[in-house]
């Protein structure tokens, strides 16, 4: 994935981060992967594989998700000392730039606020901003809780959170998540039953997009919920078929898409594009998806719409095991071994694999 660091840091120096000529070069301007951030004690591993695996292979972009997994100061009852702090981040922050690597922070934003029967931190602190408050005892019956998006108070705690972690990470860029949202417009929620889930969805990109706006940072999220899962024939994991696809015509157009597939390589990254985002493709376990995805980014910047061409930016990796198991896989794999089977060993072979490829893209050209 990733093209020159000299071309990088041209681009992110740019108001359009990625936009222009360059864009349309055969080295792709992102070759990114997307990492849990680890726990505190774990950070020095985490230098480490920055300075060495990721500049090494090349790679330019590193979204880090560090959710609400951080020692917090702006809001006391997200404190964490088992978390990275900012004088963690700010060495992160140094290694990356050290290295040519853009750092994207991370907070899921709207869905993802709970995981199997565990709320995650958001809710655990301010129950009052749970969508569904008293229903799903134990989050039977869901995948995960969403919060209220018209709650009068979450943003005032969540805009603290995302501002300290952006300045910790001394950050150009935030990813706010945002996808798998299956709870949204709930009949039982007082401000948000009746209303079309797609204003509710847009309302809430736009919120986030013009607080990152107003203090100079690039929103970046999943790109899911906007395309048309029964349309399309994705269905409603890769997609939405709870109404809320109509939003990607309610959006700023300066959002980067990361258009993530995982069981077939659809050609979404086109559709996003043609609409008028930049976009990256985001593979995870199967290395024919993340080819396939690959294929589909180098079509439409060879292609014969410029425009198009220049808003495809690359791949990015995802992970999804935690950075220390995902990290041992990948090193068993450079010294020849063979990774335990499941989740970390799937991806760091697939990322292997879409590096070779992407590398031999830039040495043919797109």
């Amino acid at each position: 994935m990733r093209g020159s660091r000299l071309v990088f840091a041209a681009l992110v120096a740019a108001p359009a981060w990625c936009g222009g000529a360059a864009a349309a070069d055969a080295a792709l301007p992102v070759r990114g992967i997307h990492l849990a951030a680890p726990g505190k004690k774990d950070v020095p591993a985490l230098l480490a594989f920055i300075r060495g695996a990721l500049a090494e292979e090349g790679v330019n972009t590193l979204i880090l998700e560090f959710g609400y997994g951080f020692d917090f100061t702006s809001r006391p009852e997200f404190a964490d000392a088992s978390a990275p702090g900012k004088e963690d981040a700010a060495r992160i922050a140094a290694a990356c730039r050290e290295k040519g690597i853009a750092l994207i922070p991370q907070i899921n934003c709207l869905g993802h606020q709970s995981w199997a029967a565990r709320n995650g931190r958001l809710l655990q602190k301010h129950p009052e901003f749970d969508e569904t408050p008293g229903k799903h005892p134990d989050n039977a019956g869901i995948y995960c809780r969403s919060y209220c998006p018209l709650h009068p108070e979450v943003h005032k705690v969540l805009f603290d959170l995302i501002d300290e972690l952006v300045s910790a990470c001394e950050a150009q860029a935030f990813h706010a998540g945002m996808d798998e949202v299956f709870i949204l417009a709930d009949p039982d929620c007082p401000r948000c039953k009746g209303k079309d889930p797609a204003e509710l969805f847009a309302g809430e990109v736009v919120k986030l997009h013009g607080h990152l706006k107003a203090r100079g940072c690039r929103m970046w999220m999943w790109g899911d919920r906007f395309l048309d899962g029964r349309a399309t024939g994705i269905g409603a994991w890769e997609a939405s078929t709870n109404g809320t696809a109509p939003a990607v015509d309610m959006v700023p157009k300066d959002i980067v898409i990361c258009d993530w597939h995982y069981e077939k390589a659809w050609d979404t990254a086109r559709f996003f594009a043609a609409k008028g985002f930049q976009v990256a493709a985001c593979p995870w376990r199967k290395t024919e998806v993340a080819k396939g995805s690959l294929a589909h980014i180098r079509a439409i910047r060879a292609g014969a719409d410029r425009a198009a061409a220049e808003r495809a930016l690359g791949v990015i990796q995802t992970t999804w095991c935690g950075f220390a198991p995902f990290a041992k896989a990948w090193e068993t794999l450079k010294a020849g071994g063979e990774p335990a089977k499941g989740a970390p060993g799937e991806a760091a072979r697939c990322f292997r694999e879409l590096l070779a490829a992407a590398g031999e893209a830039r040495k043919t050209g797109d």
